[in-house]
């Protein structure tokens, strides 16, 4: 995971702390699903996670310009939105608690936990290319309730 603020300010660099002060579970986890399977099974008990799909993107993947959309605009679930990824890479934007965006790129084996009602997008790296396990606590999956258009970043 990286790690970096998209709108520095005085007070150093985003770290753990930062994603914690806002909700934002992270944890990184061996590529071995004897390790990882437990983890989230755990995850799914502490936290009521009583659904779980597989989300796959590629360049390949049939209306991915409009599925994307939809993720980089600023938005917000009800619930955690859950994401261990399996494969390739992606950006989330998070807020912050003082409403700059954080901005944590995750990779093979990082888990992450946005919590509902924090405000995020997403966008894909370069390489276009990514796998995650989803969880979520209501089995019709979540609907995303979206914020006023803001700048994306360049």
């Amino acid at each position: 995971m990286r790690l970096s603020w998209l709108e520095p300010a005085e007070g150093g660099p985003c770290t753990l702390s930062d994603l914690l002060a806002a909700g934002v579970l992270y944890q990184h986890l061996p590529m071995d699903p004897a390790v990882w399977e437990p983890a989230l099974q755990t995850l799914c008990e502490q936290r009521g996670y009583v659904a779980r799909d597989e989300v796959a993107l590629s360049p390949d993947t049939p209306q991915l310009e409009a599925l994307l959309g939809r993720f980089c605009v600023e938005h917000l679930h009800t619930e955690d939105e859950v994401r261990f990824v399996l494969a390739g890479s992606g950006i989330f934007d998070i807020r912050s608690v003082d409403d700059r965006w954080m901005r944590v790129e995750v990779e093979a084996g990082d888990l992450l936990v946005v919590p509902a009602r924090r405000y995020h997008r997403f966008f894909l790296t370069p390489e276009r290319t990514i796998r995650c396990v989803r969880l979520f606590q209501d089995p019709g999956g979540w609907t995303p309730v979206y914020r006023e258009p803001t700048e994306l970043p360049p």
